[in-house]
Formats: structure tokens, sequence, C-alpha cells
């Protein structure tokens, strides 16, 4: 074999990896987002019925968030959620791809967001 074809191989098989890696990133990724999107939904929903309650003015903020359970539980769920990294795990996918781009840049190389490998054109030395 020679190295052309050697490199060949090795492009076609790291690209085989990143694309694989990236499309069993989805279902997860889209479960996560999913769940964010609910509870951020949950809370702001709370967070409307808490402000608009005439009594919130009245009591404290204590005796407030007692008598609002679901904006509460809703708002404790996504804090926590972001403080367990929800975040990282809804883009994880294109911090991938954007560390992949980096490193590529380097080659000349670059990749789509499925992680399909795009070769650059060599640029001139001067």
């Amino acid at each position: 074999m020679s190295k052309d074809q050697i490199q060949t191989e090795d492009l076609k098989a790291f690209e085989r990896r990143l694309t694989e890696y990236i499309t069993f990133l989805g279902p997860s990724t889209r479960k996560w987002r999913v769940l964010l999107i609910v509870v951020t939904v949950c809370t702001a929903v709370g967070a409307w019925q808490w402000l608009k309650d005439e009594n919130t003015r009245q009591v404290s903020f204590v005796q407030s968030l007692q008598n609002h359970p679901f904006f509460a539980f809703s708002c404790v769920t996504l804090v926590l959620l972001f403080l367990f990294g929800i975040h990282k795990r809804v883009v994880a996918p294109a911090i991938i791809t954007s560390r992949c781009r980096l490193v590529l840049g380097d080659f000349t190389m670059s990749c789509d967001d499925t992680g399909k490998l795009i070769l650059k054109p060599n640029r001139p030395t001067t």
C-alpha cells in the first residue's frame, strides 16, 4: 500500500468514527432538549401564576413559594438541571464538531455538523 492509500484509509476511518459518534449523541441530545424545554415552560407558567397572584404581595417570600409549589418545584428542578450540566448535554454534538474543526484546520480540513470531512484546497505559503 502506498502512503496516499494509507492516509485515505485513515481519513475514512476517522470520518466514519466521527459521524458514528455524532449520530450516537443525537437521541440523547434530543431527550435532554425536550426535558429542558418542558421544565423551562413549566417554570415560566408557574412564574406567571406566581406573579399574577394578589396574595404574593401580602405574604412573605417563603410563604408565597409555599402557596405556589408548582413554581417552586419547577424552578428548583431547572436550577438543578443546570448545576448538573444539562447545557453541556444539549449542545454536545456542536461542541464535538467545533473542536474537530479547530484541530482539522491545521490540516486544511474541516467537517460539517454531521461529522463528514471537508477537504480544503491547500493554501500557498509565502
